[in-house]
């Protein structure tokens, strides 16, 4: 059976990461294969993750010189045909992201519009969104492009906001009712449409 050839980039813990490999153990992300983790720093958790599920693992600093080349030969040696930003705290170059050519998604804790954009990750998203007072947050899967969260949606999900949230509660409850929901949804639907594009061309 075809199946897209998926690398996910990671930062830290890996919690998304953990998701994806969830659902492709259960068959929801079924059109996909993850076939690589990229690390930006030695010793995270995302790294005894991916050794865990037998995913192929590398490390690739991101204060290292010619880092997006190392990525792009990376992803070329193991023939990827679309990459996943799982907590992943780079910012992507047009230059890399035209070079690879094929779909990279990433996964944003809030609902872009809001919140969003250039230096917004981790609890910052988290704390905004409380002291904006909303009442509603969520998060949101989108196509990757030379604007930090600027790409097309792919799929978003809203989660409320409960009194006496912390930024760390609020986190906490956005991962597990809509991040690791939502990724490995749209994961499978970009797969799908690459497997697809791959049958035509049969």
């Amino acid at each position: 059976m075809l199946t897209a050839r998926i690398a996910v980039l990671v930062s830290g813990g890996g919690t998304n990461l953990q998701a994806l490999i969830d659902r492709q153990g259960d068959g929801t992300l079924k059109s996909g294969q993850i076939a690589l983790v990229i690390a930006d720093k030695a010793g995270v958790k995302a790294i005894s993750r991916a050794d865990a599920a037998g995913i192929p693992c590398e490390v690739i600093a991101r204060k290292e010189d010619g880092f997006e080349e190392k990525v792009l030969a990376a992803l070329a040696a193991h023939k990827i045909d679309m990459v996943v930003l799982a907590g992943f705290l780079g910012i992507l170059s047009g230059d890399l992201i035209g070079k690879f050519g094929g779909p990279i998604l990433n996964i944003h804790p809030a609902l872009i519009p809001a919140f969003c954009g250039k230096g917004f990750y981790g609890l910052r998203v988290h704390q905004e969104a409380l002291d904006y007072g909303v009442k509603v947050t969520g998060a949101t899967v989108h196509y990757v492009n030379e604007i930090p969260d600027g790409g097309k949606i792919i799929l978003q999900k809203a989660v409320d906001i409960l009194p006496g949230d912390t930024p760390e509660i609020l986190q906490r409850r956005v991962m597990e009712q809509a991040e690791w929901v939502l990724l490995p949804q749209a994961a499978e639907i970009v797969a799908a449409q690459i497997v697809q594009e791959k049958e035509n061309t049969l």
